[in-house]
């Protein structure tokens, strides 16, 4: 194995498993997974059958990826946040084929005690704040915030606040990566 499987978790046969990755304590991975190479798959994690996770994707202890949710290289779960997969779940009504598709894109990050509503996407480098609930696809480099969440801005792929100047402009303080602001839409330069 070129990958680390903590003993006290479980990996179902029929997964694929790259190269670096880790799993740690009391996990358990599915049948049918894709997990990219140099995952961390944090403590008390259920990654559902079927889903797919790039490269580099780091989730935090507490969290169930469930069938339908697809997260590119990069990405970042943060500690218990939550997806769905049906919107009007019931006990005694199975909605196995009604599953709605989630897409988190490259280097998106969603913080702790997050929810992703099913069926929505994340745009790359979006930023989901602690504790938001997202009910709507969020673009690109969108900073999101609040129950339902708003947005309240822009970040840069470093996770910098972006301010735009009156021509579009913005730069990140910690990059000096400069993006355009055109039609609510923000592009790297």
């Amino acid at each position: 194995m070129d990958y680390f499987v903590h003993e006290s978790s479980y990996v179902d046969e029929g997964c694929q498993i790259g190269k670096g990755t880790r799993i740690w304590h009391f996990s358990h991975v599915m049948s049918g997974c894709t997990i990219g190479e140099d995952c961390n798959i944090g403590q008390n994690v259920v990654v559902s059958p079927d889903v797919v996770l790039g490269r580099n994707v780091k989730i935090q202890n507490n969290v169930s990826v469930y069938t339908g949710v697809r997260c590119e290289d990069d990405v970042f779960l943060g500690p218990s946040m939550v997806f769905t997969n049906v919107i009007n779940p019931r006990s005694h009504v199975s909605r196995k084929n009604e599953y709605r598709p989630t897409i988190i894109r490259r280097g998106a990050s969603v913080g702790a005690n997050a929810t992703i509503v099913c069926g929505h996407e994340i745009g790359e480098y979006a930023l989901i704040g602690a504790g938001s609930v997202v009910t709507k696809d969020v673009p690109a480099y969108a900073l999101m915030v609040g129950n339902p969440a708003r947005q309240r801005g822009w970040v840069s792929r470093y996770g910098e606040k972006l301010v735009f100047d009156e021509n579009g402009i913005a730069v990140c303080p910690a990059t000096g990566e400069r993006y355009k602001l055109t039609d609510n839409k923000v592009t790297l330069l």
